[in-house]
């Protein structure tokens, strides 16, 4: 027989889970890079004004140095980013994905091919979590599901970047981007 509910604001529900300094970083993330999309704003200066906004008014929240990171991170590799999550939707297009999907989408795989210190599930329990609960009802077996995919290939794209700058003296561009993510399996 299972517990009764902990969570009094919802009986029969379970207690929420207790979100860490990461989990909020991460949410903030996917706001600002929704934003940006939305306002046609790049995510850095978004984020940046935000900070420095933050410092003057205290009604704004600080912008915690992981949240700098994730954006900047998914900014900075934004093509080779959607390459991969494309690479990993059957049926699906990027555009065609609700826009907080999308940002979700793209915080996590950043994560799993560049934040060496994040386990892989705990960057895909993560953004499901986000999914929870900033999407829609589908959304989270949807953002499990591409995720899970990626995380496959995610060791192979590492190392074919990190063998990169040693191999060749040539700069990262779209084609060899393109070079070190494997195509997805049908």
């Amino acid at each position: 027989m299972s517990e009764p509910s902990k969570n009094p604001a919802a009986p029969g529900k379970p207690a929420a889970k207790k979100l860490g300094a990461r989990h909020k970083a991460r949410k903030r993330a996917v706001d600002f890079l929704f934003e940006a999309e939305a306002r046609d704003l790049d995510p850095v200066v978004l984020a940046t004004e935000r900070g420095e906004l933050s410092a003057h008014e205290e009604t704004v929240a600080p912008v915690n140095a992981y949240t700098t990171t994730l954006v900047t991170g998914v900014a900075e590799n934004l093509d080779r980013v959607d390459s991969v999550i494309g690479d990993h939707l059957h049926q699906w297009t990027l555009d065609r994905l609700p826009a907080v999907d999308r940002a979700i989408l793209r915080v996590a795989v950043w994560e799993l091919l560049n934040a060496v210190d994040v386990p892989p599930v705990v960057a895909v329990d993560e953004a499901v979590e986000l999914a929870k609960q900033l999407s829609t009802d589908d959304s989270p077996s949807f953002v499990n599901g591409v995720l899970g995919q990626i995380v496959l290939v995610a060791p192979q794209v590492r190392a074919a970047a990190a063998a990169r700058p040693a191999a060749q003296s040539r700069p990262v561009t779209e084609n060899t981007a393109d070079e070190a993510v494997p195509p997805a399996s049908s």
